[in-house]
């Protein structure tokens, strides 16, 4: 069977899941609906327990009982999402919505990659991963690009509900092409195993990061990085508002933050036959500490400029992780690896979330930046210790 199809299905599943203009005016919009700093912590907390909880078994049912499933749960939750914040008025519908989006993160996270690695597998081209994942990446910020310049138009002109009918209508779309994506079936691989009982998928995970320590150090680097951006991308509005920049150009700002991601990912393939990965990871964690000590005390376009230095450069993490993973595990528990990075990204993104929102309680959301700062050094003081685990 050709797979080759299966990789342009992704490529528009990830365009049209991303093409969500309700994300550029999104805290906006829950502050218009009475959701504080603090409440808005509380659900970004909510969702990261809710990703803690079912990213493993996810990753393990989609491995026993196929990826296309899974991807079409996530897409089906995503549709449910905007239908119901197109109504939400009160905290708790807000936390459903978490809860929906949690499920639908873990659904898809680890499937998606699995999906991808096994159909590049079935026609020789697995060496081609991270440059695949990050033409796949490139593809979501390019969509959710043309969605923030439209977003923002469409607000300063007509509210900022419309959006939100808009994301529905792609994600729809996303739904519809989900169902046609193709499930590479086990009896086309040449790498047939036996199938794991359910009950040992955990400990054959955990024995598997124990065994290859430099594994765990480099999805550690991912997680502390993904946890770390994940605090850009859901406040930079609050950041940029404070700035007194208006809405109308929320879009610009928003596909600036996307655009700079794009050379890492798109150059990741060849930045890694340049340079060792701990060199990589050292200079993107050097740059996300010192970044975000100048965005926590620059109340101003420094600040700003410094935030967009971070975007820039945290693009190359993903690809270069998910590659060394990916290269070092099986197909028969390729999802259930995977899932493991954003469980730990998600931990790492609940305790600091502790940390932003009660530094920004105190000194708005500067203070909760200057947390993250904290993280980082933190993080980057560690490395240099461990980091001779790296192969």
């Amino acid at each position: 069977m050709d797979y080759t199809a299966n990789l342009q299905k992704l490529f528009a599943l990830r365009f049209f899941s991303s093409l969500i203009p309700a994300y550029v005016i999104e805290r906006l919009f829950w502050e218009e609906r009475g959701m504080t700093i603090q409440m808005v912590v509380y659900t970004e907390i909510i969702y990261a327990l809710t990703i803690v909880l079912l990213e493993i078994p996810t990753g393990i049912i989609a491995d026993k009982w196929g990826r296309k499933r899974m991807l079409v749960l996530s897409a089906l939750l995503a549709c449910c999402e905007f239908l119901i914040l197109l109504y939400a008025t009160e905290f708790w519908h807000f936390v459903l919505v978490v809860l929906l989006a949690g499920v639908s993160h873990s659904a898809s996270s680890g499937s998606e990659n699995a999906l991808l690695y096994d159909s590049l597998m079935l026609q020789g081209k697995a060496s081609s991963f991270e440059k695949q994942l990050g033409r796949l990446n490139a593809c979501n910020f390019v969509s959710a690009i043309l969605a923030a310049l439209c977003g923002s138009l469409l607000a300063s002109k007509f509210g900022l509900e419309l959006n939100y009918w808009i994301s529905l209508g792609s994600a729809l779309i996303a739904l519809a092409i989900s169902l046609l994506l193709i499930e590479p079936a086990a009896e086309d691989s040449a790498f047939v195993e036996e199938a794991i009982p359910f009950k040992t998928y955990i400990a054959m995970s955990l024995r598997f990061f124990r065994t290859n320590p430099s594994v765990s150090l480099v999805m550690l680097s991912a997680m502390v990085t993904g946890a770390a951006m994940g605090y850009i991308e859901e406040f930079w509005q609050l950041y940029v508002s404070r700035l007194g920049i208006p809405v109308v150009y929320f879009g610009v700002l928003s596909a600036a933050i996307m655009l700079l991601q794009l050379p890492g990912n798109l150059m990741a393939h060849a930045l890694i036959r340049m340079f060792s990965y701990r060199t990589l990871i050292f200079f993107i964690m050097a740059i996300l500490a010192v970044g975000f000590t100048y965005v926590s005390i620059s109340k101003d376009f420094v600040g700003l400029t410094a935030m967009l230095i971070i975007c820039l450069f945290s693009g190359v993490m993903e690809p270069i992780a998910s590659g060394y993973l990916h290269h070092r595990t099986t197909s028969s528990m390729r999802a259930t690896i995977d899932s493991f990075q954003s469980l730990g990204e998600n931990l790492v993104h609940t305790l600091a979330g502790l940390g932003f929102g009660y530094f920004a309680s105190k000194y708005d959301v500067f203070g909760g930046y200057g947390f993250i700062a904290l993280i980082c050094y933190a993080f980057l003081v560690w490395f240099i210790g461990a980091s001779r685990k790296i192969e």
